[in-house]
């Protein structure tokens, strides 16, 4: 048998020793926990400034698309469009118009635009960029959306990653507890138990 001073030691060892396992395992969930905030912080300001950067985008293109929209409505005649196509399209010669003499079985004298032939090269070219235009939006397009589910994928990712950090479910952190419960309680029994 081990001499009563002995079992009195080793109890004291063991409630030290659990003692100092729960201290440092709490300061090391405390000191994680303050980092996952402040990096969850920090997370939350680059969203919200990268959302108000969109925001404004967003607003600026319903703008735009606005001030267009309303030029097409008001520019539908020939002569304003005439006028106006070399601030849209920059062309080496103006378009001109040019009303063909009345025929007989057509009262009304119709009006022609005149292309210069050194005006088909620019008008190609232009209907060409559009289509490439066209063709780079309809892929922004797709890869804005297929972003849009990577980032709500992420955020889900995100939000169970920081619920596991923070301890998990309700009943999770119920569960540790219990165990850190049942361990004191099974030293506070040996330790008992030894005494007597």
């Amino acid at each position: 048998m081990l001499p009563k001073y002995w079992i009195h030691l080793a109890e004291l060892t063991i409630a030290i020793l659990l003692a100092l396992a729960v201290y440092f395992s709490w300061r090391a969930d405390r000191r994680d926990r303050s980092q996952l905030d402040s990096e969850l912080a920090a997370t939350k300001q680059l969203l919200a400034t990268a959302d108000a950067r969109q925001h404004d985008r967003d607003t600026q293109l319903a703008q735009t698309l606005a001030t267009l929209a309303a030029e097409k409505r008001t520019i539908v005649t020939p002569a304003q469009i005439v006028r106006e196509l070399p601030s849209q399209i920059s062309l080496p010669s103006p378009i001109t118009l040019q009303t063909a003499p009345a025929l007989p079985n057509s009262p009304t004298p119709k009006t022609n635009a005149v292309i210069p032939a050194e005006d088909l090269k620019s008008l190609y070219d232009f209907t060409i960029d559009c289509k490439a235009c066209q063709s780079k939006l309809a892929a922004a397009q797709g890869d804005l959306t297929d972003e849009r589910q990577k980032t709500a994928a992420l955020t889900h990712e995100r939000d169970d990653a920081l619920r596991i950090a923070r301890g998990g479910s309700a009943w999770r952190r119920i569960g540790r507890a219990a165990k850190w419960f049942l361990i004191g309680a099974t030293a506070g029994a040996i330790a008992a138990k030894a005494a007597h």
